[in-house]
């Protein structure tokens, strides 16, 4: 598991972790200006419970980074219309409340916090977040290697089902094998009794003729009874 000093010291390492900005809220709640999007200086301070000379000192440190990442300082036209635009969706009472910079304001997004997050050192919140991000990494990584063990079973199950799929094969085989003798048999078998059945119909007809016979035998032998008796 990465430190906490790697996480402050290496810009790769915090680049990987710039998406979990939900991590922000799960430490204590970001209030963001009107349009959802934005802080200011003020309102970084406060999160994270320091001076506003602490964080001006971090970004003029880290501009370069925490610009790639979001935050910006607007001047001029671009400050009257983000002005204009925030005392619009402040509403009716509000505006009178929001204080505006006389001649620049920098901005953060939820992605440049989370940058100054990792790069603040004398802040409990900013801690709090930094080891909240790295128990969240050391949870993935352990669900990670369960995930990876689990597979290994399952291939290992598998392995096991290929060898008992080998051998069963030539069972099979013989299985078939016989079950192919046995068709034969049958078929063979089934040929025999056709040819009795044929025989017995056969054997069935003698018999009606012999029987026709021996009737016609017994008639003849009354006749010639009777022929005697009439001498």
């Amino acid at each position: 598991m990465p430190s906490e000093v790697a996480l402050l010291e290496s810009r790769t390492m915090r680049a990987e972790h710039l998406g979990r900005v939900d991590a922000l809220d799960k430490v204590k709640a970001l209030v963001m200006l009107p349009d959802g999007i934005h802080i200011r200086t003020e309102d970084a301070s406060r999160y994270f419970e320091v001076s506003t000379d602490v964080i001006r000192q971090l970004t003029a440190r880290h501009r370069a980074e925490l610009t790639e990442n979001g935050m910006r300082v607007l001047r001029g036209s671009d400050l009257r219309s983000f002005h204009s635009d925030m005392l619009s969706l402040w509403g009716d009472g509000g505006g009178e409340s929001y204080p505006q910079a006389v001649t620049q304001l920098t901005l953060y997004t939820r992605r440049s916090v989370l940058n100054v997050a990792m790069l603040l050192r004398d802040s409990d919140i900013a801690r709090c977040v930094r080891t909240y991000l790295l128990d969240a990494e050391e949870g993935w990584r352990e669900g990670y290697a369960s995930l990876d063990r689990r597979l290994t079973n399952v291939e290992a199950c598998l392995g096991g089902v290929g060898v008992a799929l080998q051998e069963l094969g030539p069972v099979l085989n013989r299985m078939s094998i016989r079950l192919d003798n046995l068709d034969r048999r049958l078929d063979a078998t089934n040929k025999v009794v056709a040819a009795i059945s044929h025989r017995l119909c056969a054997l069935s007809d003698d018999i009606k003729r012999i029987d026709g016979r021996v009737d016609d035998v017994v008639h003849e032998l009354r006749d010639l009874r009777r022929g005697r008796r009439r001498r």
